[in-house]
């Protein structure tokens, strides 16, 4: 229950708990500001017209880079031929 609940899922994308901590939790602050920034734009349009689309869009294109990363590393390790 443990791992399930702690180790498997950063383990899963590559990180130990403690990046997966600082990286989950850099993320949400930035959707929540994002979101704080809607809900300004919702009551004032004029005020951060851009911010909440800007913030979903770095984001996602932070996902997907890491995402290439770890394919391409993926793919790197199992080239690698090992000589003894």
């Amino acid at each position: 229950m443990f791992n399930a609940l702690f180790r498997n899922h950063p383990a899963e994308v590559g990180e130990s708990y403690s990046e997966h901590l600082a990286a989950a939790t850099g993320f949400g602050a930035k959707m929540v500001a994002g979101g704080l920034a809607c809900m300004v734009h919702a009551v004032i349009p004029g005020l951060f017209v851009t911010t909440g689309s800007g913030t979903v869009r770095r984001l996602y294109e932070a996902m997907v880079a890491k995402r290439g990363a770890k394919r391409r590393a993926n793919i790197e390790l199992q080239s690698i031929e090992w000589v003894i």
